[in-house]
């Protein structure tokens, strides 16, 4: 494993001149390495924030001003949403649209999921590229494993690394990787003024994360496409939603009763939230997302377990729907 360093200052050279680190708000060792491999996957200029949230809201800020419009994929993950709504006090705005379309005149950011969560629909990057405002994309669902944005005309990608990214449901951290570089120097800039900056440890278990990513995506991809698959042909089984890639997926039962009643039955899936760790979790998203998703909506991130074993757990579960 690559070096952990934990220090927040190092020494001046011998003429009394800072060298590359000399205070962790500007860069660490540990948090560079990280980035460096961000950067290499995604094709582009990585910079590491302390959550997905946090890169969000850095991004945002970093980018617009007062009087400014996002246009903001419907349906995607419902906290990117909370946070424009937050920084609404501010004067940002935001509309949402139908990202399997064009997006919006007039708006100052697109933004968009690929896949979104849980709805799982996947973005018209070509339409959204010749918008003229700049593009973001969260590609945390996807991965650079089947999806990398910057390659198709977008501007920003973001990842919730605590996600697929790191990958055992153990380190909190976010990633914005810039096509410009200049761009990737101003937020670098703003990140060091506002102190949002990842911290040594979690970046560490970043870089262990990423070095098994692609056997672990290409695993849990196999793993859902088959579990959607079955999911459609089950009686208690009202919609499935899956874009035939990634870990995640999506299905309806009948209402939040018998969701609480599926989500409660498992013995091999965790009920917990978060997705895209070794785990495979299961939960009714409308505890946290209240209307805006079907009451009987269950999202499943999908681990590393034996297939059939994870099958069996869900079918046993969906008996009590």
């Amino acid at each position: 494993m690559e070096p952990l360093d934990r220090s927040t200052i190092w020494p001046y050279d011998e003429h009394g001149e800072p060298g590359e680190f000399y205070y962790s708000r500007y860069g660490s060792p540990t948090v560079a390495e990280a980035e460096s491999r961000l950067g290499e996957l995604d094709g582009g200029t990585a910079l590491l924030y302390p959550s997905g949230s946090g890169a969000t809201t850095a991004l945002a800020l970093a980018l617009l001003q007062p009087g400014d419009t996002i246009a903001l994929a419907a349906g995607c993950y419902y906290g990117t949403g909370v946070t424009f709504e937050a920084l609404g006090r501010w004067g940002l705005g935001h509309v949402e649209f139908d990202q399997t379309g064009p997006p919006p005149d007039g708006v100052q950011l697109v933004w968009l999921e690929a896949p979104s969560n849980p709805f799982l629909t996947m973005p018209d990057l070509e339409a959204a590229a010749a918008h003229p405002a700049p593009v973001v994309v969260d590609a945390t669902a996807a991965t650079p494993v089947h999806l990398r944005p910057l390659e198709h005309g977008a501007d920003f990608v973001l990842h919730s690394a605590t996600k697929y990214l790191a990958g055992h449901d153990d380190a909190l951290l976010g990633v914005v990787v810039c096509r410009d570089s200049t761009r990737a120097d101003e937020l670098r800039a703003f990140r060091s003024r506002t102190g949002l900056v990842a911290a040594a440890d979690p970046a560490w278990l970043l870089l262990r994360g990423l070095k098994t990513l692609e056997l672990r995506v290409r695993r849990q991809t196999a793993t859902a496409t088959a579990i959607a698959e079955r999911l459609a042909a089950q009686p208690q089984v009202r919609t499935v939603r899956y874009p035939g890639l990634g870990g995640l997926l999506s299905f309806d039962v009948a209402d939040g009763e018998a969701a609480r009643r599926v989500e409660t039955s498992t013995r091999l899936i965790v009920n917990a939230t978060s997705l895209g760790g070794v785990t495979s979790v299961m939960e009714s998203r409308r505890r946290w997302e209240g209307e805006r998703v079907p009451a009987g909506l269950l999202r499943l991130s999908v681990g590393l377990e034996e297939p059939e074993a994870l099958w069996d757990d869900l079918a046993q579960a969906l008996a009590n729907a």
